[in-house]
């Protein structure tokens, strides 16, 4: 039987303190700000359901109709005592944010998790800098799969002690000898390029396109925290997402208004020896300053 491992939220030490609106007359041209105290918790069945499906959704953008949603998210929450949601109005509300693993191994006769495998496999085919992956995924070695996710609006900086507990919850479980000693991490995540828009083109005169300029094009990622976790990696690399709608599409996801966006998928993996080391240089990146 799976001994739960319980979290406070009021007393972690490494979560980001809530912001004082004492000091926060500034300038004319400051944003105005919404003070928000974000709150840990572990995964509840009859509580997160609908808000973590709704995450992986986010997380796997157009793709997510490959898998089966459902099942992930129930496999997800089977796991109580490693991983976390973050919340505002307490436990009994849909979670902003979380942070999970799942054991690719000791999962891998799950439909859904052999859907999800071989969708990394292939994935894995469509760079050479992600090669490397394919070659660990089709081996025996244990990969835990980090899924992370969180609203558009959410700070980064709960990034930090989110992985920074999940750390911790794994050597917990290892001591209550539960299968998460992995050999490698494989997180899962997304970028996006910006692209002029085709509305916008349609108006101008006609002209050469540049192939480079296709080729060429700068990558941001949604959650800064990947930038640093790359550093560290063994294998990384970007992809096309399988149900990609085109370059049109970007326009219906503007960042800006003369932008359009294409997301992609990301997948970054790092060997287990590699990951506490990368998770304190993401906390020495996002710690929010004093």
């Amino acid at each position: 039987m799976v001994k739960k491992r319980i979290r406070d939220p009021e007393v972690l030490e490494e979560a980001p303190p809530p912001k004082s609106g004492a000091d926060d007359s500034g300038s004319d041209d400051d944003v105005d700000m919404v003070n928000v105290e974000f709150e840990w918790f572990n995964f509840k069945p009859d509580i997160d359901f609908h808000g973590v499906k709704s995450l992986l959704r986010q997380l796997f953008d157009v793709d997510s109709q490959l898998f089966d949603l459902s099942g992930l998210t129930d496999l997800v929450l089977s796991q109580p005592t490693v991983g976390s949601t973050v919340k505002v109005d307490g436990e009994d509300t849909d979670a902003y944010a979380f942070l999970t693993i799942l054991n690719l191994h000791e999962h891998r006769e799950k439909k859904v998790i052999k859907d999800l495998t071989a969708y990394l496999v292939e994935k894995a085919k469509s760079s050479q800098a992600l090669a490397p992956l394919g070659n660990v995924l089709a081996s025996s070695s244990q990969v835990g799969l980090v899924l992370a996710e969180r609203l558009i609006n959410v700070p980064a900086e709960i990034a930090p002690p989110m992985y920074t507990m999940l750390i911790d919850e794994i050597e917990a479980a290892v001591e209550d000898k539960e299968p998460y000693e992995f050999t490698h991490y494989l997180i899962i995540s997304k970028t996006y390029q910006e692209l002029a828009s085709a509305l916008d083109e349609e108006d101008a005169p006609r002209t050469k396109k540049s192939k480079a300029s296709k080729t060429n094009r700068e990558t941001f990622y949604f959650h800064p925290e990947d930038e640093v976790l790359q550093r560290h990696a063994l294998a990384l690399g970007s992809f096309e997402y399988s149900k990609d709608e085109g370059e049109g599409m970007a326009d219906s996801k503007r960042a800006f208004s003369d932008m359009g966006i294409k997301p992609q998928g990301s997948m970054i993996l790092i060997e287990a020896s590699k990951f506490e080391g990368a998770v304190k240089a993401v906390g020495e990146y996002l710690s929010p300053p004093q």
